[in-house]
């Protein structure tokens, strides 16, 4: 029987400000998507065993479509192997929404669909159960 934790998903969205833009173009580096799958797996470890949990590894980091200052960003966490105290999850950070400066300074689209700019899968621990 599989353990119900597993299959368990929690989604964050988070606006990419400005600030966080490093390249030409508003380009924001990588590192960004991994702090974010950082927090969406601190909420994962909360809901599946009341604690923040430690983020051990990455087996898996992959760089799939540039993500810019002003994007929307929707990142996923799917918990896909509970251990003992160990936790492998998948993460996705997709572009959901991007600024259009070609039509105003201001105006964004919805992106129908989202472009998947980073996949990860890593491994978080978590205290033993009393």
């Amino acid at each position: 029987m599989s353990d119900p934790r597993q299959g368990l998903t929690v989604v964050h969205r988070r606006y990419v400000p400005y600030s966080h833009a490093h390249y030409a173009g508003n380009l924001v580096d990588g590192a960004y998507a991994l702090a974010l799958f950082g927090d969406v797996a601190t909420e994962v470890c909360i809901r599946t065993d009341g604690d923040e949990g430690l983020f051990a590894s990455y087996s898996d980091v992959q760089f799939r479509a540039p993500m810019k200052a002003g994007d929307v960003l929707e990142v996923t966490a799917t918990v896909v192997r509970v251990g003992t105290r160990s936790r492998t999850i998948d993460f996705q950070a997709a572009v959901v929404c991007r600024g259009t400066p070609q039509a105003s300074e201001s105006a964004a689209q919805v992106l129908d669909p989202p472009i998947v700019a980073v996949t990860a899968t890593g491994t978080v621990v978590v205290p033993p159960r009393p």
